[in-house]
Formats: C-alpha cells, sequence, structure tokens
C-alpha cells in the first residue's frame, strides 16, 4: 500500500508537511515550463506560419480548460475535506465523481473542439496560410484531449487527499513523452552530429501534425496513467469498477458551490485580459513585444508562489474536515510566511537579473530597456503576491470561492483593467506606468484576502452544503 502523508498529524513539524506537499508541484511547474519552451522552439523552426497555428486557437481551448480545472477545484476541496475527516467512502464517492466530470463536461469540451476545429481559428482571424494547418492541429489534439482533461481531473482529485506525487510523475510522463514524438515526428529523416559522431536520424516529417499527434500521444499516456492509478493503487482512496455510478447531486451541489465561482472568475479575467492587451498594442510593437517577455519571466518567478497554494488548499481542507480549524490557521500561517522569504530571492532575482533574463528571449535592445524597467516594478510585486496566493488557497480549501470571485472581480476590473486603461488611454502613459497599477492590484488583492481570512467566517462556509465535517 502507497504510505499516505498524514496532515493533520500535529506531532509533525508543519513546515515539514508543508514542503512535503509544494516541492512536486514546485518542480512539476518547472519542468513543464521548461518543456513547453522547447516544445515552442520545435515547433518555432518550421516558421511563422507554423508557430501560429499552434498558438492561434490557444486562447479559446484555456478558457475551455479553464472550466475544467475550476471543477478541479471542488474536487480538490472535497476529497480534502473527506480524507481529513477520515470519511474514506466520501472521499471514494467525489473520487467516481471525478470520473463523472470527465464523462459528462470533458467529453463534451473535447467534442465541441473537434467539432469547431475550423471555426476557432477562422473567428480568431488566421490567415489563409494559417487556417489549414490550425484546423488540423486543433482536430488532431482534440482526440488526445479527453484524456489531458482526465489527467487534470484525477491530479486534483489526487492532490487533495496529500499525493502531490502522482500528478508530478504523470506529468513528468505527458511532458517526456511529448518532447520525444515531437522530435521523431515534426522533422524528417536528417544526418545528426553528436560530439563529432555523425548518423541517420529517422523522421517522419509531419511538421505541425506531428507536433499534434504527439501532443495527443503525451495527453493520452497522462489520462491513462492517471486513470490506472485512481483504481489499482492500493490505498484508501482506490475506486473499483463496480461502482455506484449514478451522479449524486448533493455531492455535485457540494462540488459545483466551490466551482461555479471560479468558473464565473476566470472568464471575467479573461475578458479584462483581451481589454488590457487591446490597450497595450496601441503602444506599439516594442511595448507589446516587452510586455510578453515580461510575462515569461514573471511566469517562472512565480512557480514557488503557485505551489505554496496549491499545498495551502489540501492542508486546509484536510485540516477543516478533521474538525482542526486551529490547525488549519497553523499551516496558513506558516506557510505564508515561507512563502514571503522564498519569494524575496524571487524580488532580488528578477531586479537585479532582469537584464540577463530579457537578453535570453530577445537581442532587442529598445525591448530589452523597456522590459528591465517593467521588471524593476514587477520584482516588488512577488512578495505580497505569494501571501495574497497563500490566502487564496486557504479560502479554496475552505470553499470558499465566492468571497475569491468578489474579490478577484473589483481588484482585477475595478483597479487593473480600468486603471490600465485609464494609464495608458487616457493620461498617455507607457507600460511601466500599468505595471504600477498591476502591482498596486496585488497588494489590494492581498489585503483584502487577508481581511476575509482574519474574519474567521472561512471555518464555517461549508457548513450549510452538507459537506463532510468534524464537531
Amino acid at each position: 500500500m502507497a504510505t499516505k502523508l498524514n496532515i493533520v498529524d500535529e506531532s509533525r513539524s508543519p513546515t515539514k508537511t508543508i514542503l512535503l506537499l509544494a516541492w512536486p508541484v514546485l518542480i512539476e511547474q518547472v519542468f513543464s515550463t521548461l518543456v513547453g519552451y522547447a516544445d515552442t522552439a520545435m515547433v518555432g523552426s518550421l516558421g511563422a506560419a507554423a508557430t501560429t497555428s499552434v498558438s492561434i486557437s490557444m486562447s479559446v481551448i484555456m478558457l475551455l480548460n479553464g472550466f475544467v480545472m475550476s471543477l478541479g477545484m471542488g474536487i480538490t476541496t472535497m476529497v480534502a475535506r473527506s480524507a481529513g475527516a477520515g470519511d474514506y467512502e466520501k472521499a471514494r464517492a467525489f473520487m467516481r465523481h471525478a470520473i463523472l466530470v470527465i464523462l459528462y463536461v470533458g467529453l463534451p469540451i473535447a467534442l465541441v473542439i473537434i467539432g469547431l476545429h475550423r471555426l476557432i481559428p477562422q473567428w480568431l482571424g488566421a490567415e489563409p496560410e494559417v487556417l489549414e494547418l490550425a484546423a488540423e492541429y486543433n482536430i488532431i489534439t482534440g482526440v488526445g484531449r479527453i484524456f489531458g482533461i482526465s489527467s487534470m481531473i484525477l491530479n486534483s482529485a489526487f492532490r487533495g487527499y496529500g499525493d502531490t506525487k502522482t500528478p508530478l510523475r504523470i506529468n513528468t510522463t505527458m511532458n517526456v513523452v511529448n518532447v520525444i514524438f515531437n522530435f521523431l515526428l515534426i522533422y524528417p529523416t536528417r544526418t545528426l552530429t553528436i560530439f563529432g559522431a555523425s548518423f541517420t536520424m529517422w523522421g517522419a516529417g509531419w511538421g505541425v501534425n506531428g507536433a499534434a499527434v504527439a501532443t495527443s500521444i503525451g495527453m493520452a499516456v497522462a489520462g491513462l496513467q492517471g486513470l490506472h492509478v485512481a483504481f489499482f493503487r492500493d490505498n484508501e482512496f482506490r475506486i473499483d469498477f463496480k461502482g455506484p455510478w449514478k451522479i449524486d447531486w448533493v455531492l455535485m451541489r457540494q462540488v459545483f458551490h466551490i466551482s461555479l465561482p471560479a468558473m464565473v472568475q476566470r472568464v471575467c479575467m479573461s475578458a479584462s485580459g483581451i481589454i488590457i492587451t487591446k490597450s497595450v498594442v496601441t503602444l506599439g510593437t516594442v511595448t507589446l513585444a516587452a510586455r510578453t517577455l515580461c510575462d515569461s519571466a514573471e511566469s517562472i518567478a512565480v512557480m514557488p508562489a503557485f505551489a505554496f497554494q496549491t499545498a495551502t488548499t489540501t492542508l486546509v481542507g484536510q485540516s477543516l474536515g478533521a474538525g482542526k480549524p486551529h490547525l488549519a490557521e497553523k499551516y496558513v500561517k506558516r506557510t505564508a510566511i515561507i512563502a514571503a522569504i522564498v519569494m524575496v530571492f524571487g524580488t532580488i532575482g528578477l531586479y537585479f537579473g532582469a537584464r540577463a533574463i530579457i537578453s535570453i528571449f530577445t537581442p532587442d535592445e529598445a525591448v530589452i530597456a523597456l522590459s528591465v524597467e517593467c521588471m524593476h516594478i514587477i520584482a516588488f510585486m512577488q512578495v505580497p503576491q505569494a501571501v495574497g496566493w497563500v490566502l487564496t488557497g486557504a479560502l479554496q480549501g475552505a470553499g470558499d470561492t465566492r468571497i475569491i470571485f468578489g474579490i478577484t472581480l473589483f481588484t482585477n476590473w475595478g483597479i487593473r483593467c480600468l486603471g490600465s486603461v485609464m494609464a495608458i488611454r487616457v493620461f498617455g502613459l507607457g507600460l511601466p506606468a500599468m505595471q504600477c497599477v498591476i502591482l498596486c492590484q496585488g497588494i489590494a488583492q492581498m489585503i483584502l484576502f487577508y481581511l476575509r481570512y482574519h474574519s474567521g467566517k472561512w471555518k464555517t462556509v461549508l457548513k450549510d452544503t452538507g459537506a463532510p465535517t468534524k464537531a
């Protein structure tokens, strides 16, 4: 039987438990990002049309994935609550409902992408030379996407009962398989030279379609691996084929109570992001490039914060399920301190290493200069953002997603979006001014999340939903 991390054991050092949960998530994020860069480089070697054909539909696909991730958040919270309460039958029931979510939500999403494989890039304004490649890419990856959605949902369930290593293994396998098949399927047969020795390397030469097939194979491997763990791993949370497989709407109501606000939140954030991007576009190509590169650089720096947020969701969920709100508070306080300390180093790295980091992505001095100016502002956002994310993870673990939606909606539209548009379009200021607005949003968000957390109302938010609790 696989060893289970006992999160509600108060004899263990909280710091040790936090790090045991967080490090696999961090490694998973770093590795996925590096593989993403390699994947982009491989497709990019085929030319601008190939790169565009792969990326043009991503905004729509990521929006659809957001619905799945929001449901995954609800699954994580409810599995964590059940596991913390020691109610393994309830936890297995939520695991079965994770499978049902895959069938009733994931499968239709995959079919929508396949059905709209040509219309999606067409709606987004794809040029004729891009449209055919993008349509073929969408239909091929759509076939594998049901498995990709399976791994997303099941990984959420695994994290709920405290297993962050399995999602790391699954995503690592998926990314390695993707890169290997990219290498074999994108390029034609060619001569390679390694350490002075030349040899003929077979290749299918399928180009963009090869990248699509590689992505689908990777998702298929990940999905099947997740299903194998769910049905065959020997632990308290293993589910069997006998079921019951009928939807329990009481349980699903608990999941939707957490997930629906998160879904709406993602839609609102995507919409405000489009408005901000349209404003940035008016500042010219150099500014747009600088913003893109700053976002890429920051995405690496915030990975530890995301790892601590994910860990906090599980820690709080299980602690409340065990009827130990004091333990949840101890975990949140300790995680916030650790995250802040780690992100101090992130601040120093982004501030003093800004030029070196941006220079990796572009040789354009104008883009570098503007990016460095913005990175110096972004650097000071790391600590408040990390603490805010930990507090968000705590509220997610408690199921308090409605207040997360409210705070995010207010700060995203009322500060970030409105402030950015005013800075650029009304006052004629540049990208650094917009980054200052975003810094203010991050600080405001942290303060509002702290006020909600400090009120203590999150401790009882799920009691009226029929969620598993202990007196």
